[in-house]
């Protein structure tokens, strides 16, 4: 079984953005979205795409295990820009919580990019994104989705 096996299926999904990141804003935009996740390479892939109604976009994520180092690279599309966004962030589980680190840029600076992976039960999850402008001194929650499974 995958790391990632849990999220295989349908999944309502509810986010919430900062509509500014970098300033100290406290300001979210809420919206809906809807995924569809499926397991591969018997469980070390895993793929979804998630489709954003409101905002009027959709994204795809393909997540792949090195079977080597047991570390997950995670990779991101997005259907506005329609390329694959590089670097992915890589990480792995721990006691039922995945937490996965790229260097990356936004709005043009560098950021320390973090994903986690956390409240995983069979009919919810939470994923979340976070920025580090400061060498992970501190970090800014900039993104949350939480998954609730469609019936």
């Amino acid at each position: 079984m995958g790391d990632f096996d849990f999220l295989v299926g349908t999944w309502d999904v509810t986010n919430r953005r900062l509509t500014k990141r970098h300033v100290g804003s406290d300001d979210w935009d809420e919206f809906p979205g809807t995924t569809v996740a499926h397991s591969f390479f018997d469980g070390a892939g895993s793929f979804d795409e998630i489709r954003f109604p409101t905002p009027g976009f959709s994204g795809s994520t393909v997540r792949i295990r090195d079977a080597s180092t047991g570390l997950w690279s995670i990779y991101w599309m997005n259907s506005t820009r329609g390329v694959l966004e590089l670097p992915p962030v890589v990480g792995r589980f721990v006691d039922g919580v995945g937490t996965f680190y790229a260097d990356d840029s936004d709005e043009g600076r560098p950021v320390r990019c973090r994903f986690i992976w956390s409240g995983i039960t069979p009919t919810s999850c939470r994923w979340e994104q976070a920025f580090s402008t400061d060498g992970e001194r501190t970090w800014e929650t900039n993104w949350i989705m939480e998954f609730a499974r469609t019936r």
